[in-house]
């Protein structure tokens, strides 16, 4: 593995003193950004009224437009929401169901997304179908054939991650819609981690949700995300705080955007900020965004194939196609009277961190006593760190 320009780990404001190998968990924002966010912070406490009331809304605008070119979607397609998880509860409060009705998710599905979509089914008498996803896998094929096989003439939407928090995986997206579309089935894509590790096209993808996190692999300041919502499906759809948009009597924008831009008084700095976290993150290396990407990758399947040899793994537990900027590498077992997940916490996780500060996620997966490591690979990330995870996990596992 080649190591990053030392410069690239001077840009982050990460604990030098700890190896942080989970950046999937929250991101992690560049410094220059956030000086820019402070900035903007100050001008809007300058003049709050000026600020919030006028100049405002070309500011999001502004940022709505770069965020759109990057995920391949129209602006006025996209509506900004503080996280993804409140993307999903956007649009789960939003459709309507018939009795006998059935929504279909995977096992692999965000512990959040997952509840919620739990309670919405409950409120609208609906039945929760969940799809078991083969593990090891062994080919995206398997995964679509384990999702279409679960889809009835009662099903009416599936919600799927993009890149599955627990495991790692990319997920055959584009396979999925279209299938599921032949079916008449519309997918809610929970994209949490799929800003900037993957290339996104949403509107070539054409699923009738995706909602995004900007904090994570696009590095913005905590609290960016959007709501991607197709053009027929924006009639009548609600944020989930009404506020003044409902009856503003402007014409020069859609009641969509009119709703989703003013849910109250909040900051919009992390959203603000889009654009610069945008063009800072392209600066770093020559080839911009595409090279993040493919560099992310890079270092982290060389990662896995270092754990996955010291540890004597035989096999991946995924094919290198449905690897991004994330990986998985299996763990001899743990302990089974630990609880289910997400509560469990695994004594390797805390020893990692307060013994040799190793800041790396030790999974139950599929249960316990199974266990895994999810790796990590950003620019501020070098050869180094994946070197003294082994020699921990030598020392700790011996």
């Amino acid at each position: 593995m080649s190591a990053p320009l030392p410069a690239h780990k001077t840009h982050w404001g990460l604990d030098p003193q700890v190896v942080f190998l989970n950046h999937g968990s929250f991101g992690a924002c560049p410094k220059p950004v956030l000086q820019h966010q402070s900035e903007l912070r100050a001008r809007l406490e300058a003049e709050p009224v000026r600020f919030l009331a006028r100049e405002a809304e070309p500011l999001l605008d502004e940022a709505r437009a770069a965020l759109a070119a990057f995920v391949g979607a129209s602006a006025d397609d996209l509506a900004f929401v503080p996280n993804a998880t409140t993307g999903v509860n956007t649009v789960l409060r939003n459709l309507r169901f018939q009795p006998g009705d059935e929504l279909l998710t995977t096992d692999n599905e965000y512990n959040a997304s997952k509840n919620a979509l739990d309670v919405a089914a409950a409120e609208k008498g609906v039945k929760v179908v969940v799809a078991k996803l083969p593990w090891p896998v062994t080919s995206p094929e398997s995964v679509v054939d384990a999702v279409m096989a679960q889809v009835t003439p009662r099903t009416r939407l599936l919600l799927v991650d993009h890149i599955t928090s627990q495991t790692a995986l990319i997920m055959p997206l584009a396979e999925l819609v279209r299938r599921l579309r032949e079916r008449g089935v519309e997918t809610l894509v929970d994209g949490a981690h799929g800003p900037g590790m993957v290339p996104l096209a949403l509107q070539e993808l054409g699923a009738a949700y995706y909602t995004g996190n900007c904090h994570k692999w696009l590095c913005a300041p905590k609290g960016a995300a959007f709501l991607y919502v197709r053009r027929d499906l924006q009639p009548d759809f609600k944020p989930m705080v009404v506020s003044h948009g409902h009856n503003s009597p402007r014409k020069d924008r859609s009641r969509f955007r009119l709703e989703f831009d003013w849910v109250g008084t909040v900051d919009p700095t992390p959203f603000l900020c889009i654009p610069t976290v945008i063009r800072f993150m392209e600066s770093l290396v020559p080839g911009g965004w595409p090279e993040v990407m493919d560099s992310n990758r890079r270092k982290v399947l060389a990662a896995r194939r270092l754990l996955d040899a010291k540890l004597g793994n035989a096999t991946p537990l995924c094919p290198e196609s449905m690897v991004g900027s994330m990986a998985c590498v299996a763990l001899p077992d743990g302990f089974p009277e630990r609880p289910e997940p997400p509560l469990y916490v695994d004594p390797l996780h805390v020893r990692l961190f307060e013994e040799h500060h190793i800041e790396v996620p030790v999974t139950a997966w599929p249960r316990a006593p199974r266990r895994h490591l999810r790796l990590s690979a950003q620019l501020y990330n070098s050869a180094a760190d994946y070197e003294a995870l082994v020699r921990a996990l030598e020392a700790l596992l011996r």
